[in-house]
């Protein structure tokens, strides 16, 4: 593969590996740790994401519940504070020293908007694929001036690039979608 194409390909890579964390912070009614790492807490006279190892750690117990525990309990109001002004429908309970966040079964509405922003964030994936493509279809025109074979070649490798990551991108949504469906 031609050095071009690679880096392509890492640029590719790059832009799944961001779709996947952007996906992954749409609930799906099952408890994950991302539900609620990226959660602002204001703590320390600023402010800090939840993120386990900053915080706290962050452990599921089973397919609706999460249990926060804080590393120093002095902040144990700020954390519940800040998940309940996240405003992501969860209702987090002091237990003594942890925290418990019950998930909430998905209303059918619900589901549709989160199916709706889904789409959207694959669609800004897309988009941003597309860009990487722009660019180094750009740059094969620029380091191959006037070698019409090389152009068309790279080019073409390029675009398999392309068509095979809309692909992936698509059974991302397709996967995402099946699992907001789920009761």
């Amino acid at each position: 593969m031609d050095p071009l194409a690679q880096e392509t390909k890492k640029k590719i890579e790059k832009v799944l590996e961001i779709l996947r964390g952007d996906l992954s912070t749409i609930r799906t009614g099952r408890a994950t740790p991302t539900l609620v790492e990226g959660i602002v807490i204001n703590a320390y006279g600023g402010t800090a994401k939840l993120k386990v190892m900053e915080l706290a750690t962050i452990a599921v117990t089973d397919a609706k519940t999460i249990v926060i525990t804080p590393y120093d309990g002095s902040i144990m109001n700020e954390i519940q504070k800040g998940i309940e002004a996240a405003n992501a429908g969860f209702t987090p309970v002091v237990d003594g020293n942890i925290i418990r966040i019950s998930i909430p079964p998905l209303s059918q509405e619900r589901r549709e908007e989160l199916i709706k922003a889904m789409k959207h964030k694959l669609e800004n994936g897309k988009i941003m694929v597309r860009q990487v493509r722009h660019e180094s279809m750009d740059e094969i025109k620029k380091e191959f001036e006037g070698r019409e074979d090389d152009i068309k070649r790279l080019e073409k490798e390029v675009q398999k690039l392309v068509d095979d990551t809309m692909e992936t991108i698509d059974s991302y949504g397709e996967q995402k979608e099946k699992e907001l469906m789920q009761i």
